[in-house]
């Protein structure tokens, strides 16, 4: 994702609410400092990074930028 990628986190989605499953099996968490950060990213390396998603799974992921307000 270049160098504007300040960070990522991967979780890995054990259980919801009660005895409930999960409702992800996983999270991708990508930092940056500004959300054109990620957009210069992603146009540089998105479809190669979801070109390379078939090789692990048949889910279609789903996207959400956010901000982080209480750190």
């Amino acid at each position: 994702m270049g160098d504007g990628m300040l960070r990522y986190e991967v979780d890995k989605g054990l259980a919801g609410g009660g005895a409930a499953r999960a409702p992800f099996v996983a999270a991708c968490h990508l930092y940056f400092n500004a959300a054109a950060d990620f957009q210069k990213g992603i146009g540089a390396h998105g479809k190669q990074i979801m070109g390379d998603i078939p090789n692990y799974t048949d889910i279609v992921p789903q996207i959400q930028v956010s901000e982080i307000v209480v750190a």
